[in-house]
């Protein structure tokens, strides 16, 4: 446990979602600079998820007050500026896997730590994959970058918590070979 308590800084519940996770190599988005990143779906039952983000983008605006403003002569109202939660059924309505639920893109040039709900490290990259549940370190801050001001939202570490539905509509190599008989050889 930290002794340090950083108002920016986020754990979410257990039941947070992967998607889009691309966690072992960085990529790069529109030309810019490859980053490791990932999708976290929140459901609007984890009052306390979504409560905890809420109150983080707060104090990232309160404390990136002097970078928001920037050479304009005040701070933009919080409701005018970007900010990392959206709702999965205004802005994702055809994607089963975003219904009523909340979701957050975190990113990070640097690698996050990856551990199974008992820590320890995980190193089979077959392990963490689109539509796993687990838990994500995450740290809001506020940004002001050609124009675009907001809040924006750091990725820090994963934890893996249990297996879940591949989304993306890959199917796993243990799934596909689960069963021993082959009806269509030689037939």
């Amino acid at each position: 446990m930290s002794k340090f308590n950083n108002p920016m800084k986020v754990i979410t519940g257990p039941n947070t979602r992967w998607s889009y996770a691309n966690v072992w190599e960085p990529k790069s988005i529109n030309g810019g600079a490859p980053k490791y990143s990932v999708s976290l779906i929140i459901p609007k039952s984890d009052k306390t998820t979504v409560d905890k983000i809420n109150a983080a983008i707060k104090a990232a605006y309160e404390e990136g007050q002097s970078k928001l403003k920037g050479n304009g002569r005040s701070v933009p109202a919080l409701s005018a500026i970007k900010t990392p939660l959206r709702d999965g059924d205004l802005e994702r309505p055809d994607d089963e896997a975003y219904a009523n639920s909340y979701f957050i893109n975190a990113n990070s040039p640097s690698a996050p730590g990856i551990v199974d709900a008992d820590r320890n490290i995980i190193i089979d990259r077959s392990e963490v994959y689109s539509g796993v549940y687990g838990r994500a370190s995450i740290s809001l801050y506020a940004f002001n970058s050609n124009g675009n001001k907001g809040i924006a939202c750091g990725l820090n570490n994963l934890q893996k918590i249990k297996d879940g539905e591949p989304l993306g509509g890959k199917s796993r190599a243990e799934d596909d070979f689960a069963t021993d008989v082959d009806d269509d050889f030689l037939s």
